[in-house]
């Protein structure tokens, strides 16, 4: 009894079929509108059917063979990988080492020069 049941849900799906010309008809104009919705005198409007059924839509509309020219061209992928932070920076950490070894030497004697005068100060303000 079950299995007559069953088969007789299927043959009526079968029947059944969902009617996509006549939808794709019916909502061309919301379709070519976007995606999720629309701008119109600054407010944000949501398409006329829902995300469910425009889903359905553009699967029956493949299934039939036929094109589905409503979707937005999708952007290029992103071949590089984005990596850590450190490695990212990394080498311009390298070069700025590398510039400050350049002036290094002159860092040092600057700091002799103080570290010299500090002294003679103090042993100037000993003295008196």
């Amino acid at each position: 009894m079950a299995g007559k049941a069953a088969t007789a849900t299927a043959a009526e799906a079968a029947a059944r079929v969902y009617p996509w010309r006549e939808k794709l008809a019916k909502y061309k104009g919301e379709l070519t509108k976007g995606v999720w919705g629309y701008w119109e005198l600054g407010a944000w409007k949501p398409l006329g059917l829902s995300a469910r059924k425009r889903a359905r839509l553009r699967k029956e509309v493949l299934l039939a063979g036929e094109d589905w020219t409503y979707d937005p061209p999708r952007g290029e992928m992103r071949t590089k990988r984005k990596g850590h932070k450190c490695d990212r920076i990394s080498a311009e950490k390298r070069a700025n080492t590398v510039e400050l070894m350049k002036k290094m030497p002159q860092m040092l004697l600057d700091y002799k020069k103080r570290r010299w005068e500090k002294k003679m100060k103090e042993e100037e303000s000993g003295k008196s």
